[in-house]
């Protein structure tokens, strides 16, 4: 039995792709290649939804007098891991409110640090240029996913899609939902070709990335513990216990290692407290949505896309459930939306935290892939990418506050 073998149980026969043809199997770089060659055009895409995300944002940072590098690398969440990668973290849990950088994990600061006396230009650019980097990986796994499950065409229409949802301009920013993002779709093409040991080192790394690692990390070690119950004994199911066992270990090493700086077990849980950000079972959300729905007269815009964004979401999963798609993907967007859904904490992110859940969007590319006619697909993209361009801009540059 190969290692693809046991993705069979999350692949439905009919969404398989057909055998190799004889002639010898090529090696990794040979591999790696053709890879890239089926997903090039997805890439391609992608590049173009964004540049008109960039193109956007340029045009009405100009008009207000603002630099579009400093919009894009240094505002915000990208200043305080600039901080902890030239300085690193606090040793104390302190009182102040949203003051403590112990609320953010390390990956993707150490990686600026490492990277820093490599290349030239600030941290900030280095920072800069790993997002958009690490954008590109994300697209190829986004698209590597969906063309496993679906084929190519489905899987280049969930790499665009993926691109323009509205708040994708943080894709090209000095944040970490890109390198997030990029962990998680390959984790989960591990996960669906029987990789495991990739699988459970991708969650992993993923865990030390963002805090909704554990979601990548429950779906990651479920799917791995349900296989090992139908493979032999032997160096495959061994390949999944040990996935398995590793998928958690970079988020429980860093919620870990902060209550040991802090000296208090619950030392990480009484930081995102300082940030206002416990689980509440989704009450707060539920009261925020009211009162925007029901009683604000005049809501900011922002903050009705991001609502907008959340309740399509939620719709989306239960798609996905009707859908039945195979268990890992359902198990990552469930978690994800609860952590997401189900916090009290500060409201007008959440749509960027939903970035890395692309299963999600996996119905819409179907219903595209189906369409009968070209041109209705075309329309239905543009005005995506020309209402993502617009809420990037409007985001970065019109709203009062992080994106």
């Amino acid at each position: 039995m190969s290692p693809a073998a046991t993705a069979h149980a999350f692949v439905p026969a009919s969404r398989r792709p057909p055998a190799p043809g004889g002639g010898g199997t090529p090696g990794p770089p040979g591999l790696l290649l053709a890879a890239l060659r089926r997903a090039w055009p997805a890439l391609a895409a992608y590049l173009a939804v964004r540049l008109c995300g960039l193109l956007a944002v340029a045009a009405l940072a100009r008009a207000k007098g603002h630099g579009v590098w400093p919009t894009l690398a240094a505002s915000w969440d990208s200043n305080w891991y600039l901080d902890i990668a030239a300085d690193g973290y606090t040793d104390t849990l302190g009182t102040r409110v949203n003051d403590n950088n112990l609320a953010f994990f390390p990956l993707y600061p150490l990686l600026v640090r490492a990277l820093s006396p490599l290349t030239p230009g600030s941290p900030a650019s280095v920072g800069l240029l790993l997002a958009v980097f690490s954008s590109f990986l994300a697209a190829w796994g986004v698209f590597a996913v969906g063309d496993r499950l679906h084929g190519r065409r489905v899987g280049t229409l969930l790499t665009v899609v993926w691109g323009a949802l509205p708040v994708a301009v943080v894709q090209w920013m000095g944040y970490t939902e890109s390198l997030f993002t990029a962990l998680c779709a390959w984790a989960l093409y591990a996960v669906l070709t029987g990789r495991w040991y990739w699988a459970g080192a991708l969650a992993s790394l993923a865990g030390l990335t963002r805090p909704t690692g554990i979601a990548l990390a429950a779906a990651v070690t479920c799917a791995a513990l349900l296989a090992c119950r139908r493979l032999p004994r032997g160096p495959l199911r061994a390949a999944a216990v040990t996935g398995a066992v590793i998928a958690p270990l970079g988020w429980l090493g860093f919620v870990s290692w902060v209550g040991l700086r802090v000296g208090r077990i619950d030392g990480y849980f009484a930081v995102q407290r300082l940030w206002k950000n416990e689980w509440d079972g989704g009450r707060a959300t539920l009261l925020e949505l009211r009162q925007q729905f029901l009683y604000a007269s005049r809501p900011p815009l922002f903050v009705l896309l991001v609502s907008a964004v959340l309740i399509v979401s939620a719709v989306l999963f239960l798609l996905c459930l009707a859908d039945r798609q195979p268990l890992p993907l359902l198990i990552f967007t469930g978690v994800l939306l609860l952590v997401v859904l189900g916090s009290a904490g500060v409201y007008f992110p959440r749509a960027r935290f939903l970035l890395p859940g692309f299963p999600l969007l996996l119905p819409v590319a179907r219903a595209l892939a189906r369409a009968r006619r070209l041109s209705t697909v075309a329309v239905l993209l543009g005005a995506g990418v020309l209402l993502s361009a617009w809420a990037g801009a409007h985001m970065l540059l019109v709203w009062d506050g992080p994106p």
